[in-house]
């Protein structure tokens, strides 16, 4: 289906915004499993990375802050209850590299500063999420803690915020060192933009694509209520006594799982209550023992139990809030603001999610050959953008020569060529007919149907520097030879292009799948796809094709079906006179 038009620096967002959104769904997820420490660290690197490896090959203005929009939206889909912080993170750090390159323009210094503030959120986010959490009675906490540290490990620290200092620094160096790998990265891109599609090695996670959410129904009253209770909860909290806040706890806490259930899901796992136990002791200690004004050990447990239920408050408060603000009437009015292009650039990278997911390379990966991964990520942002353009209007003309494997698809291909050619009609593109030895398959051969040259395509053996498919290595010489016959220059004279055949690869985005992208981005001329039965359908929403003629050799023969590819020249080449 044809996408909405955008404009050029909105869909480059959309490409690099669901990049970075894959990559905190999938790596989020995989590191979530693994329960790592510093994941997010971890991801905020890979963002940074991929912003300024990108930007080396598309230089558009605002591009960064609006992939970061996109990317923070998209992060709606993880099955993750808290929303909200990582979407208000991930939009920071793309505006606080924006910002950098924006005042130092595209330069070094613009993506090395631009990394440290981009990863130094991440810290300033972190300590900002604990005191929303907690309250400013969390620093009264930290200060005891270390007073009560110093005095059990006989050591005197000058300034207490030393350690949050050394802490910021740690972040900043990381930043520094995830510019580093961007700019790296980036430069070798912007050498590398022209691949072949083919990699050898090249693996592909097949994580499938994050559940669609259940139906829920929103309601903006729904959201007004939310939005003040929260409010109402917070305010009690910090001024009135244990016996009135309680109560508004205790209703917010009973109300907001009936309607949202995913509001006590953090609430469920163990680490929070681990943490609300050492919360709630640690107080009862140390705000006792070293706390400026004196106080009961009841009173430093209270004041830790309130730490925790404005924790728990705020926790499910902002999941039901993140939950009503994906209503579709919120969305709609931005549709009709300056942001009005957002819309269809989200509902781009969405529909590119699933497929772009499902080509990623493998993360587990990564942690060995991050430059590598990194490097075949970045590459794809190039002819993801080329794919998105190219359905933006729907492709006519094709027809599709279909049946199951060796039933007789290329020997249908070649007797319709013949004919053709008997009539002088003038045909490119490939065919890859079988080649047998004692009656065995041994490979396939490929043929320029322009020229009807003809040289090896694969062979059951060959060496370990060669493609693998199966049981048959690519000969790269066959590979080059069959880009050459399929390039727009060599089909400028062509009348009709067929294509033998196209199957896993190019659905994968490899194989032939870049010369069909820019044959059918240059030409409007009638194709012949050749495709097996189990995959036409897939075919033809990769690439948009409407109205196909198909062509099942289990029910047709070559001088039946010869009429329908006759009379579809005929028709184009009537209607391009009439253009003239």
């Amino acid at each position: 289906m044809p996408v909405k038009k955008l404009s050029d620096t909105w869909l480059k967002a959309a490409v690099l915004g669901c990049l970075w959104a894959s990559s905190e769904i999938v790596l989020g997820s995989f590191l979530h499993n693994l329960k790592l420490p510093f994941a997010g660290i971890f991801l905020t690197a890979i963002g940074i990375i991929l912003l300024i490896s990108v930007s080396y090959i598309w230089k558009d203005r605002g591009l960064i802050w609006r992939s970061g929009v996109i990317c923070a939206l998209m992060k709606a889909v993880s099955p993750s209850a808290v929303i909200l912080s990582p979407m208000i993170a991930i939009l920071f750090e793309a505006l606080l590299l924006q910002l950098s390159v924006t005042i130092f323009r595209r330069n070094i210094l613009a993506y090395l500063l631009g990394g440290m503030l981009a990863m130094s959120w991440t810290f300033v986010h972190k300590i900002a999420a604990y005191l929303i959490l907690y309250g400013f009675n969390l620093v009264e906490l930290y200060r005891n803690l270390t007073l009560f540290a110093q005095k059990q490990l006989h050591f005197q620290i000058e300034n207490i915020w030393s350690p949050i200092i050394a802490l910021w620094i740690f972040y900043l160096l990381l930043g520094l060192l995830a510019a580093g790998l961007g700019i790296y990265i980036g430069k070798k891109a912007a050498t590398h933009r022209h691949g072949t599609g083919m990699s050898k090695g090249s693996t592909v996670y097949r994580n499938p694509a994050p559940k669609p959410l259940a139906p829920f129904s929103h309601s903006l009253l729904w959201l007004l209520v939310d939005v003040s209770g929260l409010i109402a909860a917070l305010i009690l909290l910090n001024f009135t006594h244990w016996l009135w806040w309680s109560q508004v706890a205790i209703a917010l806490a009973s109300i907001w799982p009936i309607r949202y259930k995913s509001a006590l899901r953090r609430l469920k796992k163990p680490g929070f209550w681990l943490t609300f136990v050492a919360i709630t002791m640690l107080s009862s200690i140390l705000f006792s023992k070293f706390s400026a004004n004196t106080i009961s050990w009841t009173d430093g447990l209270m004041i830790g139990l309130q730490m925790n239920v404005r924790a728990a408050i705020m926790i499910m408060g902002f999941a039901v809030i993140g939950t009503e603000l994906s209503n579709p009437v919120i969305r709609n009015f931005f549709a009709r603001t300056p942001m009005r292009q957002l819309t269809p650039a989200l509902e781009i990278a969405f529909d590119t999610l699933p497929a772009l997911i499902a080509n990623l390379p493998d993360f587990k990966l990564i942690f060995r050959r991050p430059v590598s991964i990194l490097s075949q990520i970045v590459m794809q942002s190039e002819s993801l953008l080329e794919k998105i353009k190219l359905n933006q209007k729907a492709k006519k003309n094709i027809i599709i020569i279909t049946g199951e494997i060796r039933h007789g698809k290329t020997t249908m291909l070649l007797e319709l060529i013949s004919l053709l050619k008997k009539e002088n009609i003038p045909v490119g593109g490939i065919a890859a007919p079988d080649v047998f030895e004692n009656n065995q398959r041994i490979g396939y051969d490929i043929i320029n149907m322009a020229t009807e040259e003809r040289v090896v395509l694969s062979r059951i053996t060959g060496s370990s520097e060669m493609i693998q498919i199966g049981k048959y290595f690519l000969h790269p010489e066959g590979v080059a030879f069959g880009q050459k016959a399929l390039s727009v220059e060599s089909n400028q004279t062509s009348q009709l292009i067929v294509i033998d055949e196209i199957g896993p690869m190019e659905l994968d985005n490899q194989g032939w799948a870049r010369s069909i992208d820019d044959l059918l981005k240059h030409f409007e001329i009638p194709m012949i796809f050749v495709v097996r039965s189990s995959m036409v359908n897939q075919v033809i929403a990769n690439w948009s094709i409407e109205n196909p003629v198909i062509i099942d050799v289990e029910k047709q023969t070559a001088p039946l079906a010869y009429p329908l590819i006759k009379a579809l020249l005929d028709k184009r080449f009537s209607d391009t006179k009439s253009q003239i």
